[in-house]
C-alpha cells in the first residue's frame, strides 16, 4: 500500500490552487458557441462554451450578469471574459465569467435586434394599434431633459407655429443607467394627465450609448401604455431606436417633432384666406346659377300659371268674340241687302205708306175698320188714323153712297 497519497478532495484542492495561481488562466477571453444555456431562478447563468474540439463549463453569477444588455441564447457565438477555477464538489474546472460580448455583432446592436424582434412578435409595432395625432392640440407634454438645446428648440418652434398653445415640460434624465426608468416614469406622469392632447418624448443627438435609454424595454412599454398619442424624437435622422417603432409617430429630430405636433398658424391663416376667397367666388357663382335657375323656373311657372292661362283664354275669347261680331255684322249686312228689296216692296204696300200719301184709316169704337158709312151711326165716335197722328171724331153726319160716285 502506498505510503503517500491524496484524497479526492485534497487532490482537487491542489489542482484548484495550481490553477488559481497560474496568471495565464486569469482575466482571459474565451471564444465559443453558447450551449445548454440556463438562467437559474437564483439569477445565476449556467452554460457551456464549445467549439469543434472541446467544451468548457461556465458560470456567470447574478451580480455579474445583471447589467448584460442582451440575452444569451444557445447557438450564439460569444467572447466570454473571466478566470478559470475548479469547482471542487464536482471536480470540474470551469470559467467564471465576468462579461460576455457577441462575436461578430456589437453588444448594443444585438440587444437592439433581440428586443426589437421580441416586441414585434408581441404586436407593439403594429400600425393598427397606433393612434392618429390630434389636428389641433391645446396642451402638449414634453418628456425630456429640462436643460439642453432640444427642449429649447421644441418650445421655440411650438410657440412660433401656435402662439396660444400650452406646453408642459416633464423633466427626466435622458442619459445614464437611471435614464430608462426616469423616462418611463415621466411617460406615466404624462399618461395620468387628462388634459394632455399629445406627448413628445426624446432628446437631442448623441452616441449610440448616450441614446441607449430609448432602446430599453421599460421605455418601450411605457410608450405603448400611454393614454395619449406619443411622438418619438430621439437624436438625428440616422438614429433609430425601439421607441421610434412603438410610438404613434416618429420624428427625425426634436425640432421636426415640434413641427409635426402642431400646424403652422401663419400657413393656416394663408390657407384660410385662400379658402375664404374660393368660398366667396363659389358663392357668387352659385348665386348666379341660382338666379338663372329661379328666372327659368319663374318663366316656366308664368307660362303654366292659371292666371296667365286665364288671360290667354280671355284673349282668345275676345278674339273669338270680335270675330263673331264681325261675322254677325257681315251676316246682318248681307241680310239687310237681302231684305232691302222685299222691305221696299212691303213698304210700298204698307198701309202706313198709303197713309203718308194723305189717306186715313177710320176705326169704330170696337176697333174695327170702318169701310162703309152704314157701319157708324150719326153721333157715334170713330178714330181716324193719319200718316202722322190720330183723330178722335164725333160723327155728325154721314152719307151712304158709293165712293165711285
Amino acid at each position: 500500500m502506498a505510503e503517500k497519497y491524496y484524497t479526492v478532495s485534497g487532490l482537487t484542492m491542489l489542482i484548484g490552487s495550481v490553477v488559481e495561481s497560474t496568471p495565464s488562466l486569469h482575466g482571459i477571453w474565451v471564444r465559443g458557441e453558447l450551449s445548454g444555456f440556463s438562467h437559474h431562478s437564483s439569477g445565476h447563468m449556467y452554460f457551456t462554451l464549445k467549439d469543434a474540439g472541446a467544451r468548457l463549463r461556465c458560470v456567470m453569477f447574478r451580480n455579474q450578469n445583471k447589467n448584460l444588455r442582451f440575452k444569451p441564447l444557445d447557438g450564439l457565438e460569444v467572447f466570454a471574459f473571466g478566470s478559470i477555477s475548479v469547482f471542487e464538489r464536482n471536480g470540474d474546472y470551469q470559467l467564471y465569467v465576468e462579461n460576455i460580448e457577441p462575436a461578430g455583432l456589437g453588444t448594443l446592436h444585438l440587444a437592439f435586434v433581440q428586443l426589437r424582434d421580441r416586441l414585434a412578435k408581441e404586436g407593439l409595432f403594429d400600425e393598427a394599434r397606433k393612434r392618429p395625432l390630434p389636428a389641433h392640440p391645446s396642451l402638449i407634454g414634453l418628456v425630456t431633459s429640462p436643460t439642453g438645446a432640444a427642449v429649447r428648440d421644441m418650445i421655440k418652434i411650438l410657440r412660433q407655429r401656435q402662439r396660444g398653445i400650452d406646453i408642459l415640460v416633464i423633466p427626466v434624465l435622458v442619459q445614464g443607467s437611471e435614464a430608462a426608468q426616469a423616462i418611463a416614469d415621466g411617460l406615466a406622469v404624462a399618461s395620468s394627465l387628462e388634459r394632455l392632447d399629445l406627448v413628445i418624448v426624446g432628446r437631442g443627438g448623441g452616441s449610440p450609448e448616450e441614446l441607449w435609454s430609448f432602446n430599453e424595454e421599460i421605455v418601450a412599454r411605457a410608450i405603448a401604455s400611454c393614454r395619449h398619442p406619443v411622438i418619438s424624437a430621439v437624436g438625428h435622422e440616422i438614429d433609430v431606436t425601439i421607441a421610434d417603432f412603438v410610438a404613434d409617430a416618429r420624428a427625425a429630430t426634436p425640432s421636426a417633432a415640434a413641427e409635426m405636433a402642431v400646424p403652422d398658424g401663419r400657413m393656416q391663416l394663408k390657407t384660410i384666406a385662400q379658402l375664404a376667397r374660393r368660398l366667396a367666388a363659389a358663392q357668387r357663382r352659385h348665386l348666379l346659377t341660382c338666379r338663372a335657375s329661379v328666372a327659368r323656373t319663374n318663366a316656366r311657372l308664368n307660362m303654366l300659371s292659371p292666371a296667365r292661362m286665364l288671360l290667354r283664354r280671355k284673349q282668345e275669347l275676345d278674339q273669338v268674340y270680335q270675330e263673331m261680331l264681325r261675322s254677325i255684322r257681315l251676316r246682318l249686312a248681307s241680310a239687310r241687302e237681302d231684305l232691302a228689296m222685299p222691305v221696299a216692296r212691303l213698304q210700298a204696300l204698307s198701309p202706313l205708306a198709303v197713309l203718308s200719301r194723305g189717306y186715313a184709316i177710320c176705326r169704330g169704337i170696337d176697333g174695327k175698320i170702318v169701310r162703309r158709312a152704314e157701319q157708324v151711326e150719326t153721333g157715334g165716335k170713330v178714330d181716324v188714323h193719319l200718316g202722322q197722328g190720330r183723330l178722335h171724331c164725333l160723327v155728325q153726319q154721314k152719307e151712304d153712297h158709293d165712293a165711285r160716285d
